[in-house]
Parts: C-alpha cells; sequence; structure tokens
C-alpha cells in the first residue's frame, strides 16, 4: 500500500462524490469519475466545468489550471474503469446493500494493493469490509458538503484496516489541503454522531408545535454563531438521508435522542426530502433549489395583531455583566433607563461598566462621542429597586436562582406601577413560578438575552399559559425598537437554545470519557465540518463548567430522558472546581491572568 496514490477513482457522481472529483481534480491527481447514470456523469463534468470557472473569474487558479483539472477528470458508466485506480473512493446511496456489491465488484477488477475507501457518513466501515476479500485495505473516507470548501475529512479505521491504508489516505488528505481526524468506526463518527442528535432534536421540537421552523432555525443561527438553522440543514442534507443516518446511531446507541423523530419519517415518505426534491420542511423555488418561497406554514409578518403597550422608561435590575450590556442596548436604543443594584456603589460600578464598553465602540468607529454621551445620560444608576416606580418595563437580570428571582418580582409587584410589563432573563427556570410569585402573573414574561447582550441579535420571547397578549405584543415591539430579532417560545426548560445546545455538548463530553476521540479532534470536527464558530470544548469552558452542569441537570429533570442525564466527567470537574476559562482550568488549562 505504499502508493502514491496518483490515479483515483470515485465512484457515485451525486453532489458529494463530483465535489471530491473536484477537489482531487484540481490537487493534480487523475480522477477517474464512474455512475451507471449517464446523466448524472455529465452532470458532474458540468459542475467541474463550471465551479474551475468560477475560481478562474475569481483568481484563484489559471485558465491553463483549470483546462488541465478539466483534462485530469473523465467519467465512465462501468467499475472495470476503476482497474488502475490506487485509490478507489465509493459515494453511493446510503445503503449496505448497494455498497456491498460496490466492493464485491471492485474485489475482481483493481488491484491487491488499491485502497478502497467508503464515503458513508452513518453506515459501519467494519460490516463493509467484512465482505471483501481483502479487508485489511477498506477504510472509511468521510469528506463534508461542499468538499471543495470544507476543510475537514473523517478518517476511519475498522479492526481490520491495515496501518499502511491508513497513513496514505491520511497523507493524501494533507496534500489535498484538508485536515484529517483519525478516528473508530462507530455510526456518525465524531461530526455527524454529534450533529445529527441536534438536527433530530431540533425536528421533534418542531413537531412538538413548540417553536416554528423560523424560529427554531433563527434562534440557533444568532443564539449559536451557526452558519445554518437545524431544519434548513435537513433540508440541505436530504431528510431521507438524515433518517437513514439517525436509524445506524439509533441501533449502535439505543439512545432516544439518535431515534429519528417521527415527522422525518413522515416527510420521507411522503417524497418532500428537501431541497433536492423542492420541499421539506421549507419549501423551494424549484427542485434543487436554495430558494425558500412563502408556502402555508410561513409566517405573517411581525407587527400585525394585538397592539402592544407604550414603553419610554426601562428598570433593569441587577449589577452583573449581563444587567450592564442590557441596559446598555436599551439606552442606545433612545429608552431613559433605571439601572438598580443593591447598594449604590454596584450600581455605579455597572454603569461605568457601560461607559467602558461603549468608550471600546467609540475607539472602533461604531459610535460617535455624541452618541455614547447621550447614552450615558439616559442611565441612572439606583441604589434599590424602588427607583423602578414609574418604569414601563423592568427587566431583572439576577443570579439564576429561583428563590432569588421570586423575592425580586415579590418585591417589583409592590414598586412598579400598574400596567408595568415585568420580564425576568432566565435561561432555564421555569417564568411562570417566577410569575406567580406577583399578584399579576399576566404581566410577566421571560425576555432572554444572550451574552455579551450589545452584540448578540437574539431575544427568546417566553409566554407563560398566564401571559396576557398585549404584554407578548409589547415585548415583540421593544426587541424591534432595540433591533434584536425576537423568538417565541414556550415555558419549559432550555427553551430553544439551551435546549438543543446543552445535549450537544453533554454528547461530545460522553464521547470523550468512552476514549473515541481526543478534544481536539471533536473541536476541530464540528468548526471544520459543521463550520461551528467554536468547538464544543471551547465553548464549555467559555461557559462555564458549573453553568453547563446546572442547565443539563434542569434539562434532565424537566424531560427525564436518560439521554440528558449530565456525563459524569462534567459533575466530576465541577466537584474538583475546575469550571473552565474563569478558574484558569477546565476542559484545557489557561493562563492566569
Amino acid at each position: 500500500m505504499d502508493t502514491p496514490l496518483s490515479t483515483i477513482a470515485v465512484v457515485g457522481l451525486g453532489t458529494m462524490g463530483t465535489g471530491i472529483a473536484e477537489v482531487l481534480a484540481r490537487s493534480g491527481r487523475e480522477v477517474v469519475g464512474i455512475d451507471t447514470d449517464e446523466a448524472a456523469a455529465r452532470r458532474a463534468v458540468a459542475s467541474l466545468e463550471a465551479s474551475t470557472a468560477r475560481a478562474v473569474e475569481r483568481g484563484r487558479i489559471t485558465e491553463e489550471e483549470r483546462r488541465d483539472a478539466l483534462a485530469r477528470f473523465r467519467t465512465f458508466s462501468d467499475l472495470q474503469a476503476a482497474a488502475d485506480a490506487e485509490l478507489v473512493i465509493e459515494v453511493v446511496p446510503e445503503s449496505y446493500e448497494i455498497k456491498q456489491q460496490v466492493f464485491r465488484e471492485l474485489d475482481a477488477i483493481v488491484s491487491p494493493t488499491a485502497i478502497l475507501a467508503t464515503g458513508t457518513n452513518a453506515l459501519s466501515v467494519t460490516r463493509l469490509a467484512a465482505e471483501s476479500q481483502h479487508p485489511e485495505r477498506v477504510l472509511g473516507l468521510h469528506f463534508f458538503n461542499p468538499a471543495p470548501a470544507m476543510k475537514l475529512v473523517e478518517v476511519v479505521s475498522s479492526v481490520l484496516t491495515a496501518p499502511p491504508a491508513v497513513a496514505a489516505v491520511t497523507e493524501l488528505a494533507r496534500l489535498l489541503g484538508k485536515e484529517p481526524v483519525a478516528i473508530g468506526d462507530r455510526p456518525g463518527f465524531v461530526a455527524d454522531g454529534l450533529l445529527f442528535g441536534y438536527l433530530n432534536q431540533a425536528a421533534a421540537m418542531y413537531e412538538a408545535n413548540y417553536a416554528t421552523r423560523e424560529d427554531i432555525d433563527a434562534a440557533m443561527k444568532l443564539g449559536c454563531g451557526l452558519p445554518m438553522g437545524p431544519l434548513a440543514l435537513l433540508d440541505l442534507i436530504g431528510i431521507d438521508t438524515a433518517r437513514t443516518v439517525l436509524e445506524a446511531m439509533y441501533s449502535a446507541s439505543h439512545d432516544r435522542l439518535h431515534a429519528p423523530a417521527p415527522v422525518l419519517g413522515q416527510l420521507a415518505a411522503a417524497g418532500l426530502t428537501g431541497r433536492k426534491a423542492g420541499r421539506g420542511f421549507y419549501t423551494y423555488a424549484e427542485p434543487g433549489s436554495r430558494t425558500v418561497v412563502p408556502d402555508a406554514l410561513t409566517p405573517a409578518p411581525r407587527g400585525e395583531g394585538t397592539a402592544g403597550r407604550t414603553v419610554r422608561s426601562v428598570g433593569v435590575a441587577g449589577s452583573g455583566t449581563m444587567a450592564s450590556g442590557i441596559a446598555e442596548v436599551f439606552a442606545k436604543a433612545g429608552y431613559d433607563v433605571v439601572l438598580a443594584a443593591r447598594g449604590q456603589e454596584k450600581a455605579d460600578l455597572a454603569k461605568a461598566r457601560i461607559a467602558t464598553s461603549l468608550h471600546r465602540s467609540v475607539t472602533k468607529g461604531r459610535l460617535t462621542e455624541e452618541a455614547r454621551d447621550e447614552t450615558l445620560a439616559r442611565i441612572t444608576p439606583a441604589a434599590s429597586l424602588d427607583a423602578f416606580a414609574e418604569v414601563d418595563l423592568a427587566v431583572e437580570a439576577v443570579a439564576e436562582d429561583l428563590l432569588v428571582k421570586q423575592e425580586l418580582f415579590a418585591t417589583l409587584d409592590k414598586v412598579c406601577r400598574p400596567g408595568a410589563v415585568l420580564a425576568t432573563t432566565t435561561s432555564s427556570l421555569p417564568v411562570v413560578a417566577i410569575a406567580r410569585a406577583t399578584g399579576r402573573p399576566e404581566d410577566v414574561v421571560g425576555m432572554h438575552f444572550f451574552n455579551p447582550a450589545p452584540a448578540m441579535k437574539l431575544v427568546e420571547v417566553v409566554r407563560t399559559v398566564l401571559t396576557a397578549d398585549d404584554v407578548h405584543a409589547t415585548v415583540h415591539e421593544v426587541c424591534r425598537t432595540v433591533r434584536k430579532h425576537p423568538v417565541d417560545c414556550g415555558d419549559r426548560a432550555g427553551f430553544i437554545v439551551n435546549a438543543l445546545l446543552f445535549p450537544y455538548l453533554n454528547n461530545a463530553i460522553k464521547m470523550v470519557e468512552e476514549h473515541y476521540a481526543s478534544l481536539d479532534d471533536i473541536d476541530a470536527a464540528m468548526k471544520l465540518g459543521g463550520g461551528y464558530p467554536m468547538g464544543p470544548f471551547e465553548l464549555l469552558d467559555v461557559v462555564g463548567l458549573d453553568v453547563s452542569l446546572a442547565i443539563e441537570k434542569v434539562l434532565h429533570n424537566e424531560f427525564r430522558d436518560p439521554g440528558l442525564a449530565p456525563a459524569p466527567l462534567l459533575e466530576h470537574l465541577v466537584a474538583a472546581g475546575c469550571l473552565g476559562r474563569k478558574t484558569g482550568r477546565g476542559f484545557r488549562e489557561y493562563a492566569r491572568r
């Protein structure tokens, strides 16, 4: 297997196979493209021609390099064309029967030293290798879509794979400009193993009518910085493909989080498989189009319906980072803000923190000095909640402790004028339990900002069974005024973002506990393969392991799903005082400031 891998066959010229062929051809390899569907082969050639033409236009390659790449890509309809290939990569449909048939036929065609790679993202590489006469040369080579752009390649070994084969394809991946991650054989591998559980939960959340498809997708994009929302991503992947991946994962894990949401089966059975069909969770202009068009489920424009209450002044309770950030947001938008803390000194320090933040904005050219001064002038620091007597909206941003919040809302009930809207920024506690601490629960709503509040665009608007219509409308109007994007969700643990984010983080910890992959490989896989701004362990250390554990416990207690039980490793680190960046050590160690 000590081969340069200069001639490579790609079996299956769908979107992924074509993308892999392009990467190989542009890197100087001779590429044999094989597909029994001649129309697919023609589309692959046309796709490569169009893609390389764009690359020339953008100055990434020369016209000569384009001609050479096109000349290196030849298409055939028979597997016999792979006879001289040193590496064969199959990217046929996710079916054991189809893939096993390909491997059996290749055994009789290719050289005994040729490497056979499967592009599966769901099926067992070991089971596929067992069908080959030479299982030691079979491995997984999982590219991500679109293959020319995505840097991650998962190199998957079975218990039968020979190390030289792994070394050869790993070196090839590096020469292609990719980041190879070596892992063992289990359904989903690293990236999809974490990604598809999250996607499945998003589908289940939508199916339960907890939130609209638009709000679920907006919440994860704006709250987590993801390139796509989960339901739009399912449409891109293909709902039938996603269901196949989840079935394979569930058969191995028996984790309810991997049991495909019924809606996936229903959509797949109806032929509504996503973009490729022109309809899935969303409706598209035509099959294969990325343009979403309105349909019967498209929500009416914001602002229609019940009128909200007038809000001119806002009270913010708290003196921490979140409280000062929220106060800054309101003051920048033109509201008069009362910033109340436990004592005048803490209130003054909170305002000073806002002044520092605004100064940075001026330094970076995002704000004028005049706007900074006007913003600060709108903020009045106060030593107690008594200063909220005339505010139209009171927002609490104190410790995430139910008793503390209930005590504060009982005080707000006495202090605030009739008709004032009372909002909690809790990220995990039941809003209705906080509302019941007042004599006017209909005036209470959740208004979950994300940190840092001045930068993050998302606000989860949490309506309880008691929240009045005009209170709900008021918060939406206020969000638009402060240039935030509101998403509606019901009053249950985690709301949208945390309910989808923290099980994913918990599953990443379990991967490390099981010695399946390292912290670095998992973080790299999610950043390079999923387009995430941070890997799960980077994010856990930023959030704080104690905060993460508390949220995990709330989710587990609410939904009683064994798969949501906090990973023991997380509990052990918290017990040891390793809480992340704030303590200098979490999953990684950090330099002391």
